[in-house]
């Protein structure tokens, strides 16, 4: 028995119990660390391994997106450079003259006949015997009575006189648009002009007795066909660069990829060449001939290779159109097709000065050389511009691929994104 003071020896069998040490409490504490941060570490590892693919295959997509602009803007230089050298050598070509339908070298008859062909013209004006126009041709050419307007420099004479052009064919069809009444048409400079034609009456009514009508012109009533410059309102732009003939720098039809139409020759306007006399002939505001009395005649009137080009072009055409094959467009609306009736009135053609035609033909093939090498260029643009947006569609599909295949990582490990330092403007 046990007295209440003693203690009983518990402490025998708490010694039995196996309590780990400190040692190796620290022990398992520290292995239990390690193999947290273990796979801290690993998640670590590969979270930035993610950020760095990611990062990698971000930069290569953001080059070759700007290869694909610097390759586009070479483009738009390279089409803008070749649109100009189709202008130029569209002014050019209409300095040269109009193509003819026929790839055949002008026969020796047709050189003489355009040698004779401003003779034609006036012989022609002077069958219309009791037109004001034949009227003044034959005071002027033949002398056979006084001419009332000797005194004044205001008649410039007929509008089929006044201009000339490049082809027979071209003749043709630019009197016929114009028309018979026309082109008999007097045109003077100044009002002054007009009334030294046609002189009215007490009562108002033209005089028989003098002007033209006292002349033999057999119209009773306001002499019909008279142009007076400056009641003309004229051309208001630029002119085309160091052109002696002053032609209008006139906007090109362009399509929406800035070319022009195909079979565009250039403007009716532009196609009529002056002499001289006439190119130096100035109303007091100063403005020339082609600015004035065939501007307001042709407006913006366009000229393509054949009919078939031009009913391609209709969208761009405002102010009527003509084609080398015979077919016209009028201001209007209304088409006319197939052969047109003759006329006997026509433009005069012109001929070139050889040292002229020949410094003009190097110009365009210096034109059309530069053309040829801007295209090549153009082509290979176009190469490396497909052969970039290539890759980049392999790069994109590579990335999206990548995002799909670490998104289930990314969302076990969210990564914060590191964010991006702004970039002053």
């Amino acid at each position: 028995m046990f007295s209440p003071n003693q203690q009983m020896p518990v402490h025998a069998k708490l010694l039995n119990v196996q309590v780990p040490s400190a040692i190796n409490y620290v022990g398992q504490n520290d292995s239990s660390h390690v193999a947290t941060d273990g796979v801290a570490n690993s998640a670590l590892s590969q979270a930035e391994s993610l950020v760095y693919s990611s990062k990698k295959l971000e930069n290569e997509l953001l080059m070759l997106g700007q290869n694909i602009k610097h390759h586009e803007e070479n483009i738009k230089y390279l089409k803008t450079r070749i649109n100009s050298l189709d202008d130029q050598i569209t002014d050019m070509q209409v300095t040269l003259g109009t193509p003819r339908i026929s790839s055949a070298p002008m026969t020796e008859d047709e050189d003489f006949s355009h040698k004779r062909d401003e003779q034609a013209t006036v012989e022609h004006l002077m069958q219309h015997e009791k037109s004001a126009a034949g009227i003044v041709c034959q005071m002027k050419y033949l002398g056979t009575q006084a001419d009332p307007t000797s005194s004044s420099h205001n008649v410039l004479g007929v509008v089929a006189t006044l201009g000339k052009v490049s082809d027979d064919n071209l003749s043709r069809l630019l009197s016929e648009y114009l028309g018979l009444d026309t082109m008999l048409a007097l045109v003077c400079m100044t009002n002054d002009g007009v009334e030294a034609l046609e002189t009215n009456d007490k009562e108002g009514f033209p005089s028989k007795s003098f002007g033209l009508h006292g002349l033999g012109a057999s119209t009773g009533r306001t002499m019909d066909g008279v142009i007076c410059l400056e009641n003309l309102r004229p051309y208001v732009g630029e002119f085309m660069p160091d052109d002696p003939q002053r032609r209008l720098a006139l906007l090109k039809p362009k399509l929406p990829n800035g070319e022009s139409p195909a079979g565009f020759l250039g403007f009716a306007v532009n196609m009529i060449h002056f002499d001289n006399a006439h190119l130096n002939t100035l109303t007091t505001d100063g403005h020339g001939i082609r600015e004035t009395l065939f501007y307001t005649l042709f407006s913006k009137l366009q000229v393509y290779r054949t009919r078939a080009h031009m009913l391609q072009a209709l969208p761009f055409i405002s102010d009527g159109a003509i084609s080398l094959d015979g077919a016209i467009i009028r201001r209007n609306g209304v088409f006319g097709f197939g052969n047109q009736e003759e006329m006997d009135v026509k433009f005069a053609v012109r001929s070139y000065p050889p040292e002229n035609l020949v410094e003009t033909e190097k110009q365009m093939k210096k034109l059309k050389q530069k053309k040829e090498t801007t295209t090549e260029d153009l082509q290979r643009e176009e190469a490396f511009l497909a052969h970039v947006k290539y890759n980049f569609e392999v790069k994109k599909q590579e990335f999206v691929r990548f995002m799909a295949q670490s998104s289930p990582y990314a969302m076990q490990y969210p990564i914060q994104a590191t964010p991006r330092r702004s970039t002053p403007r």
